[in-house]
């Protein structure tokens, strides 16, 4: 049994754990893979996984782990020979997967491999929407990087990245600090029109209707998932203006983000 969990807000790293999922079991039929969303299995009190190998992929955030990666993983009981963690990222992870080892050197003595997989940028608050040629590109190299990273779960390669990132950590934690209050700049326009799609793909479920307007809260993980798919596209922050397209990975459907 292989277990894969992953986060995705715009449905780049859930691709890739599909991907991943497909690829084993087309190589290893008798190898069974589950997918579980960690934003769901992160709110149980106790976590443990009982696995032949444990696959995370994840996005880099500001050039370190998404907070609720970070609390899953401290959280986890890993009862596994192997981990293998990916992360996807637009334009570089830096120290993300360093700072991952910290957390996993200190739970587990298993074997553990760490790659990258590049992915389109969705950080439209400071980078825009990507244009087609753009998203084409993207999705192209993430297609190779995400063979290559089941070859290697299936393979069980190993290997080691640095822990030593003091620029990533610094430019993460700023971020971090800014989460705690960018929820607060959020916008919704009047033609939001109630539809909760918001609510429903939050993968931290940060996002609550009142009065069939969505109500942005402290627990938010800033994974512009709702500014980037909202169908009415009424929601605004930063860059991201009103009436402005957003991404969602080109093969991953609305409804597979919800929950």
């Amino acid at each position: 049994m292989t277990k894969i969990y992953y986060f995705s807000g715009t449905g780049n790293s859930l691709w890739s754990a599909k991907k991943i999922a497909q690829v084993i079991g087309e190589s290893s039929p008798e190898t069974q893979c589950e997918l579980f969303n960690i934003g769901i299995e992160e709110k149980k009190s106790e976590i443990k996984i009982e696995a032949d190998a444990v696959v995370l992929v994840f996005p880099s955030f500001a050039y370190g782990l998404p907070l609720v990666v970070s609390r899953f993983v401290k959280k986890v009981e890993f009862k596994t020979p192997y981990i293998a963690a990916f992360a996807t990222y637009g334009s570089s992870p830096l120290g993300t997967l360093g700072a991952l080892r910290r957390i996993l050197k200190k739970k587990s003595n298993c074997k553990m491999f760490f790659g990258r997989i590049p992915a389109v940028e969705n950080y439209l608050a400071m980078f825009g929407t990507p244009n087609a040629k753009i998203i084409e590109l993207r999705t192209s190299l993430q297609k190779k990087a995400t063979d290559e990273a089941a070859r290697f779960v299936i393979e069980r390669k190993e290997n080691k990245v640095n822990t030593f990132t003091p620029f990533s950590s610094f430019v993460s934690s700023l971020f971090t600090l800014g989460i705690k209050i960018f929820y607060k700049y959020y916008r919704v326009s009047d033609k939001c029109d109630g539809c909760a799609v918001c609510e429903k793909l939050c993968p931290v479920s940060s996002i609550r209707m009142e009065n069939k307007r969505p109500v942005f809260t402290s627990t938010c993980e800033h994974c512009q998932g709702c500014v980037n798919i909202c169908p009415a596209k009424a929601i605004q922050f930063a860059r991201k203006k009103f009436g402005d397209d957003g991404y969602r990975h080109p093969e991953i459907q609305i409804n597979e983000l919800m929950h």
